[in-house]
């Protein structure tokens, strides 16, 4: 063994600082790890929406809960409400944890479901989904210590300002032993005879040296592109936005326990409540509207008075065609970018590091290690730019040329493999260790409008009178289960009301 003695992480904010945290738990200081980033550089910043899998991540690091959330104003999310998407006027919920009840045998209940649409027809899916009941009516709850019921088994996430846990994470990291840096790198040296990163050179000559360096400079790639030219997959014939604006405003209304999405003109608008404010955002593409145009919609459509101005964000959606190159590892905004429509950009963070915990290194740098992090990092963003695709793609919406544009867009054949298995029988199959489940990939389809013209045969073992006797069943269950949950409000304020901020 040949072991790594220094991990340099180049760039701060919520990628490098969650980096740290999970490098400094786990390598409990045997190995040195210097994160360099400078004040003078701003972070993007806008991923303050996340999915389950980030309490995972928080539980390995041993953080409690309701101090987390305390400290990063943050709320709890039971979904995204999707509006206007498939049509004007129209909304659904994709809600996390599963739709319906049991699974009978081999046979999912949406299937039950589906037959009973295709025949005399039923409320939509998301009745029969508990966080989309729960949603609806702002209750939330962590899961309860009780047999046989949709408490038990309560799946969510949170909305946190992304600064805060940054800030927060930096503390923890400092406290096992991470060294912060503050300054600009201006240069960085690769070794003559097998272009691996030597160090970096700040803007005060400062050199820093490691051995594995990872990448966290956001949009810019310091490393994994401006050093070592790894290359980019350009995804924007499939996902057309390239620019957004972001502001926040102050609260008003109940306190929502689930983002929004509302599809404009030429993109769509994010809603991500917080204690103490709301983060608004416009994602459009800019080819059919200007920044003038999308910061009026956006100005115009917010709950309560703005507290800033927009901030403008542009990005190419896509990926590095290498995400580990030689001795570098792009985590975060350096990786790729995929627009947050599901709240996915804190995950790849984490999903990285995972992988890279999984195949780290020692200094002699497997290459059979480094393809087997490519190949895993690459599925995972093709999987999951399947999905946003599908949100823009299966659209009624013809009102403006940006929709008829998406509506006719050509899509990978992975994407219409998917759609065409679902329209002709309603099944749907989770490949591998794709991100999204069958549960999140059938509330999108049908609430995009994407129905199926049959149903699994297995499911007319039941008769039609058993069939709508089991349907009311589960769904009164989820009512009454989703009407013994507390206001979301109410929750926060019992266990974890974050203190109001101090000016800086």
């Amino acid at each position: 063994m040949n072991p790594i003695g220094k991990i340099v992480i180049v760039g701060g904010g919520t990628a490098g600082w969650m980096t740290a945290a999970t490098l400094a738990k786990l390598l409990q200081r045997k190995v040195q790890i210097e994160l360099v980033e400078s004040e003078q550089i701003g972070t993007v910043g806008v991923g303050e929406a996340t999915i389950p899998q980030i309490r995972l991540f928080n539980a390995t690091l041993g953080l409690d809960e309701d101090e987390f959330i305390r400290r990063t104003q943050g709320t709890f999310k039971l979904g995204i409400e999707f509006v206007d998407w498939t049509r004007l006027g129209h909304a659904y919920h994709h809600a996390f944890g599963p739709v319906g009840g049991r699974d009978l045998g081999l046979v999912q209940f949406y299937q039950y479901w589906i037959k009973q649409q295709l025949g005399p027809g039923i409320d939509e899916i998301g009745a029969f989904t508990f966080n989309a009941i729960a949603a609806r009516q702002n209750r939330f709850m962590r899961p309860a210590q009780v047999q046989n019921s949709p408490l038990a088994s309560i799946a969510y996430a949170f909305h946190f300002d992304a600064g805060l846990y940054a800030r927060f994470l930096r503390e923890y990291s400092e406290a096992l032993g991470v060294v912060r840096t503050e300054g600009l790198v201006k240069h960085t040296v690769l070794r003559a005879e097998d272009g691996f990163i030597d160090s970096v050179i700040l803007d005060d000559d400062r050199r820093i040296s490691g051995d594995l360096y990872i990448d966290c400079s956001g949009f810019r790639g310091l490393l994994i592109e401006q050093a070592l030219q790894t290359g980019y997959h350009d995804w924007r014939h499939w996902l057309p936005c390239d620019r957004a604006l972001a502001v926040p405003c102050e609260s008003a209304g109940e306190l929502l326990p689930y983002t929004r999405s509302t599809a404009r003109e030429a993109g769509w608008q994010w809603r991500i409540p917080l204690q103490h404010r709301i983060g608004n955002g416009y994602v459009y593409c800019s080819e059919h509207l200007s920044e003038d145009e999308a910061a009026a919609k956006l100005l115009a459509n917010l709950d309560g008075p703005a507290q800033a101005d927009p901030r403008p964000l542009r990005f190419v959606t896509g990926m590095r065609k290498r995400f580990w190159n030689r001795n570098c590892v792009a985590i975060g905004l350096s990786s790729g970018f995929m627009e947050p429509l599901e709240s996915t950009s804190i995950h790849f963070i984490q999903s990285s590091i995972s992988k890279l915990v999984s195949l780290f290194p020692d200094r002699d740098f497997s290459q059979s290690s480094i393809d087997e992090y490519n190949r895993q990092v690459q599925f995972e963003f093709e999987r999951s730019r399947d999905f946003l695709i599908l949100h823009y793609k299966a659209t009624e919406r013809d009102d403006t040329a940006f929709w008829r544009h998406c509506a006719a867009m050509d899509i990978p054949d992975s994407l219409r493999d998917k759609i065409e298995l679902f329209e002709a029988s309603g099944r749907i199959f989770r490949e591998h260790e794709e991100l999204f489940t069958e549960a999140s990939w059938l509330q999108v389809l049908l609430g995009q409008g994407v129905l199926p013209r049959a149903y699994h045969p297995m499911v007319d073992t039941l008769s039609q009178s058993e069939m709508e006797q089991m349907l009311n069943g589960v769904r009164g269950v989820l009512e009454r289960s989703a009407a013994a949950v507390p206001k979301h409000a109410d929750f926060i304020a019992k266990f974890c009301q974050a203190a109001p901020l101090r000016a800086a």
